[in-house]
């Protein structure tokens, strides 16, 4: 699929390129037009192109841009990194009916380092994990498929994320899919050329690896429906 946005100003890579030397209030604002309008503005028009493009293979996905871009002002209440501000501009896409973290999405982010794209779930937490395994445990044929086919090779490698040394709670060891049990993320990412952020190939690059690792957001999202059954809380265990 083809789109108009052209792909960030120079300006705005340059942005992060000061940033990295200089990230504190006194050099921010000064630059603060600079931020919003060669760095914000042009990700949510990225944001909303590949809403569009979405609407054709994952429109369960489309997220309102001033949702989707990430706030650029770091917490650090309890960070020793007391610097206020991230140096990059991320974008997330979630599925419709789970809250933001609390599923399998699209993600994307760009900085003077490199263009990374990805997806999956980060962080999950235990009630989320268990339900993905035990869907897993049933369906890894599937999973494989998926995972292993030309598209998702190409563009994406290999599933990443930590993983346990053992078989989880609940789950026996020498079952056929022990390798994905033990994982506790569930990730697909990868790293591009920081030079692509400002060339039309932007799109074309984060939208081709989207549409690639649909059918593994949705597999993880398939048993995370919110009138799935709830739970056992003492089933649960990392």
């Amino acid at each position: 699929m083809r789109s108009g946005f052209p792909g960030f100003p120079r300006e705005g890579i340059q942005f992060f390129r000061g940033l990295a030397r200089n990230n504190h209030r006194d050099w921010f604002q000064p630059r603060k037009a600079i931020f919003e309008e060669k760095v914000k503005q042009p990700m949510q028009e990225l944001v909303a192109a590949l809403n569009a493009a979405l609407m054709e293979f994952a429109p369960q996905y489309v997220t309102d841009p001033a949702k989707a871009v990430y706030r650029f002002y770091r917490d650090t209440r309890f960070s020793k990194d007391k610097s206020p501000y991230k140096q990059q501009i991320a974008a997330s896409f979630s599925r419709r009916g789970l809250e933001r973290h609390g599923g399998a999405g699209f993600y994307c982010a760009i900085s003077h380092k490199e263009v990374a794209v990805g997806g999956g779930v980060y962080m999950p937490p235990p009630e989320t994990l268990l339900a993905i395994r035990t869907h897993l445990a049933s369906h890894y044929r599937e999973f494989r498929r998926i995972t292993e086919s030309r598209a998702v090779r190409k563009l994406l490698g290999e599933v990443q994320g930590d993983e346990l040394s053992r078989p989880p709670k609940g789950f026996p060891a020498g079952h056929p899919a022990d390798e994905l049990l033990r994982r506790k993320q569930f990730l697909l990412y990868v790293e591009l050329p920081p030079a692509v952020a400002t060339t039309p190939r932007l799109f074309s690059e984060i939208e081709s690896r989207f549409r690639a690792m649909a059918p593994f957001l949705e597999f993880l999202n398939a048993p995370l429906s919110p009138t799935r059954k709830k739970i056992d809380p003492g089933d649960l265990l990392i």
